[in-house]
């Protein structure tokens, strides 16, 4: 059940702190391989499954890349807005990808208030995502994503 913030002015007090956890979302080797073919980075760590069970790794990873493309979804699925109508990505600050994802591990994201800024219309606000992979101590990825969010 997503953490419900009804304007996004609430989110101006709550610097520092941890705003929501999202549910689990599995990394299949499916949505790895179609990532694979989105971008068309097909190193063979990602996508043959059988050369990658020899890597230090002992099978296929899900691309950096993609762990931190499942930012939005978590986000979605950890919070919901509901006087926002449009919200955009504005950019990235400091993005660490910390821990390989295993093909078929879950994982889920830890959202965190960094800054909040007035805009027209609205609010520029920085998340620290830290993605979590089940069972494992060490994170996947810790990212500040900024987004503006239009009311």
């Amino acid at each position: 059940m997503p953490v419900i913030i009804e304007k996004i002015i609430d989110l101006q007090t709550r610097i520092g702190e941890k705003i929501a956890t999202s549910d689990w979302v599995t990394v299949s080797q499916e949505r790895i391989n179609l990532f694979a073919d989105a971008t068309g980075d097909h190193q063979w760590i990602h996508i043959d499954v059988e050369r990658a069970k020899h890597s230090p790794f002992k099978g296929t990873i899900a691309h950096g890349f993609l762990t931190l493309s499942l930012i939005p979804e978590l986000s979605a699925n950890a919070m919901s807005n509901p006087s926002v109508k449009m919200g955009v990505n504005y950019g990235l600050n400091k993005v660490r990808f910390t821990n390989p994802v295993p093909a078929g591990a879950r994982v889920r994201g830890h959202f965190t208030m960094k800054e909040y800024q007035a805009i027209s219309g609205g609010a520029q606000v920085t998340m620290e995502c830290t993605i979590e992979i089940e069972g494992q101590e060490k994170p996947a990825c810790i990212a500040e994503s900024i987004s503006r969010r239009y009311e």
